[in-house]
């Protein structure tokens, strides 16, 4: 565990407009309305049990319609109207009063709905419930996601009035306000379909089994557990905060909250090793983006591409794992090569917790991850895998005294549970109106059938065109946005135009969106990372983007070779990891300026070594034995391209100290 003094520090790191206010406003409330709340939330989650389990018979939109009065207060009574209100007020009561009563209501409605036809809308007052409904969640998602995601969804879910005054593919047929919205909140096609199902009945049990994970203290076990690891190697604090970030990440499933979370401590370790504060910033930014594709708990894109797809969510979580763990290694090739460089030692093993003590500490939480995986990939138990995750964690902290949930402790996790997930559908719901929007106005085939026109035989005009659309709508913080629109038009055309495999299509959309989080000039989680790390926002994220540069090329090569997502055969997958493994090697060894068991490179042979890295790893016969040929010509030029230094190579030798001030 952090001690107090860590403790501090990493509060004190964090800037103030960038720390979370909602415990502060969750306790400026009446013991009241804390107290309705937190049953609220328990009653959430009893819901969901009931539901998924099957115990109760329910109708699906009456379920959904319950998850959202149970949940949707929360979000306007935790996140503010506006930036200075600090205590909660009429504001932000009125909306949470009136979201509750409308969605209770439908929810008492719901047999109607299922039954009779409310689209478009029968009656004056159906007309009101949905309009009530369709700006209170607009305002939900002005409050979770901010002014310019409002402003997106607002044009996206409207699209269907103006698509008749738009030219070519991108026209369609007159629809009236009235039907537009009525479609957007009634429709199994919006709000009631393909997003708050994926919330409804999957995403609620990971964001449960989260809660539980981060009120017996796992986040602290899995920090410690990277400085046991890694600490003590060269560079340790800079390798800490990749492994750390890379659990974190995959439990919170939020970029940005892992930059927070975990950067509030990484990134001020890493600056007193020595690491320059742009460059501790860039790499915090990476590695908490990576959490988002890290399995077994990977972000919401991951559970709705599985539903989108009809894809078991365990073969997902198997086809992420040879990208995610080549990113993650990219990310220590970096760091190994820059500390290398500029002679930054590991931290003294007197700081340092012992492995095993850590293991024997944290055993519980390893057992409950493996049970998790075992439940997902082997018994493909999608929906019921988290619950029975949480249920054996509660059983095996009996076993450990200092992680047992006591009964002061389940106020905490209720809280924690009613805010993961009323901030989760306060993002997400508003991102069912986009589909919404496309699919009222029927846009979505005549704009894949277009792509399929445009790039006749060629495959590299479509794919250019779907990646400049997920780096925009990623660089805007809507990356489950990008997913849905790409997957409905983009997805369908590279199907037709190369017969790509179905799964690495999607996956390759998801993973365009999240990298938008690092690459100029809107880099979201660097820019965060360069607050904390007091660095200039745009050298953060230009550094950011070359420690990432795995992620750009990885899902290009899963792409045109699905072996690498296991979705072909095993001897390829095994030929093509070897081969990326060592393309990894060369780019960051070309990008630091010292490749790993070589040697300081001479400034004329890295960009070449990249080039030859790139080919090395697609998956091409012809491009990787020339890019072998480039690097092993390049190796043996000992004097002319590389010399040895002085750094070893594995873990550094034991430091007397951190013995480098923070480089500016």
């Amino acid at each position: 565990m952090l001690n107090d003094k860590e403790v501090a520090l990493s509060q004190a790191a964090v800037p103030e407009d960038l720390r979370d206010r909602t415990l502060e406003r969750w306790q400026s409330m009446p013991g009241a309305v804390r107290a309705l709340l937190l049953t609220m939330s328990a009653a959430g989650a009893t819901l969901a049990v009931v539901y998924i389990f099957g115990i109760v018979p329910l109708l699906d939109v009456t379920y959904y319609f319950l998850l959202m009065a149970l949940y949707l207060p929360w979000v306007y009574l935790l996140l503010p109207a506006w930036k200075g209100e600090n205590t909660v007020g009429i504001f932000s009561y009125v909306p949470a009063i009136a979201i509750f009563g409308l969605t209770a209501f439908m929810a008492y409605m719901g047999r109607s709905l299922v039954f009779q036809t409310w689209v478009p809308v029968q009656h004056t007052w159906q007309l009101v419930v949905a309009v009530g409904l369709y700006v209170l969640i607009l305002e939900a998602a002005r409050r979770a996601g901010g002014l310019i995601f409002l402003v997106i969804v607002v044009a996206l879910s409207l699209y269907p009035i103006y698509a008749v005054y738009m030219p070519g593919m991108l026209w369609g047929p007159p629809t009236s306000l009235s039907r537009t919205i009525s479609f957007n909140i009634f429709s199994g096609d919006a709000m009631l379909g393909v997003v708050t199902r994926v919330v409804g009945e999957t995403i609620i049990g990971f964001l449960i089994l989260a809660a539980l994970l981060v009120a017996t203290g796992a986040a602290d076990f899995f920090l410690n557990l990277a400085l046991a690891l890694m600490g003590k190697a060269r560079g340790g604090p800079a390798k800490v905060a990749v492994i750390a970030s890379g659990f974190f990440g995959s439990l919170s499933g939020s970029i940005f909250s892992n930059v927070v979370g975990t950067g509030s401590v990484t990134i001020p370790a890493m600056k007193r090793a020595g690491f320059p504060p742009h460059y501790a910033g860039a790499l915090e930014a990476c590695a908490s983006t990576g959490g988002m594709l890290m399995p077994p708990v990977m972000g919401a894109v991951a559970f709705i591409m599985a539903d989108f797809t009809n894809t078991a969510y365990g073969v997902i979580v198997l086809a992420a794992i040879i990208p995610s763990v080549l990113y993650y290694f990219g990310l220590y090739c970096h760091v190994d090569g820059y500390a290398a460089r500029n002679n930054i030692q590991g931290m003294p093993k007197e700081d340092l917790p012992s492995v095993r003590k850590t293991l024997i500490e944290g055993w519980p939480f390893i057992i409950v991850l493996g049970f998790l995986v075992y439940c997902l990939v082997f018994l493909r138990l999608e929906r019921l895998a988290p619950f029975y995750a949480s249920a054996l964690l509660i059983a095996l902290t009996f076993f450990r005294k200092e992680l047992r949930i006591r009964l002061h402790h389940i106020p905490n996790i209720i809280y924690e549970i009613g805010k993961m997930l009323s901030q989760t559908i306060g993002l997400l719901l508003p991102t069912s109106f986009i589909l919404g929007g496309l699919m009222a106005t029927g846009v979505a085939p005549v704009i894949a059938s277009e792509l399929v026109r445009m790039g006749g035989d060629s495959v590299v005009p479509v794919l250019a065109i779907g990646i400049a659309v997920c780096i925009v709508f990623g660089m805007l913080g809507m990356i489950v946005a990008a997913y849905l629109m790409l997957a409905l038009t983009l997805a369908p055309a590279l199907e037709q135009i190369a017969g790509l495999n179905t799964l690495a299509i999607h996956m390759f959309i998801a993973y365009y969106a999240t990298l938008a989080a690092i690459t100029p000039p809107v880099a979201l989680a660097a820019f965060l990372a360069s607050r904390i790390s007091n660095s200039d926002p745009i050298v953060t994220s230009m550094t950011a983007a070359r420690l990432g540069i795995v992620l750009y090329f990885i899902p290009i090569f899963f792409l045109f070779e699905p072996a690498l997502i296991l979705q072909g055969p095993l001897y390829l997958t095994a030929i093509w990891v070897l081969a990326n493994i060592l393309a990894v090697i060369i780019i960051a060894g070309a990008s630091e300026g010292r490749l790993m068991y070589v040697g300081r490179l001479r400034l004329w042979t890295r960009p070449i070594l990249f080039v030859a890295g790139l080919l090395i790893g697609f998956p091409e016969w012809i491009s990787t034995v020339a890019g072998l040929v480039v690097v092993g010509a390049i190796i043996a030029l000992r004097g002319l391209s590389w010399e040895p230094d002085a750094a070893s190579d594995g873990p550094a030798p034991r430091s007397s100290g951190l013995t480098h001030e923070p480089a500016q």
